[in-house]
């Protein structure tokens, strides 16, 4: 059983060949989704089959979104 915690954060990004991927920092949980909308879903989902350790589940759940840009100058 892995006990819940408080928080837990995701770094999301966006995938090269398109959609997004979420990690957690500090636990081993990885989801994919198309689009943000179903990455938050697919996330919590994640979540809930990682964490089994009965009605105790994580409280907060953040997404921190990471977006790589190139300017030219």
């Amino acid at each position: 059983m892995t006990k819940a915690l408080e928080e837990i954060v995701f770094l999301v990004e966006e995938a090269l060949e398109g959609g997004y991927t979420a990690r957690a920092l500090g636990s081993s949980i990885t989801t994919e989704a198309d689009d943000l909308e179903n990455l938050r879903v697919n996330v919590v989902d994640a979540v809930r089959c990682h964490f089994t350790d009965g009605p105790k589940q994580t409280r907060l759940i953040r997404l921190h979104l990471v977006r790589d840009e190139v300017l030219a100058t």
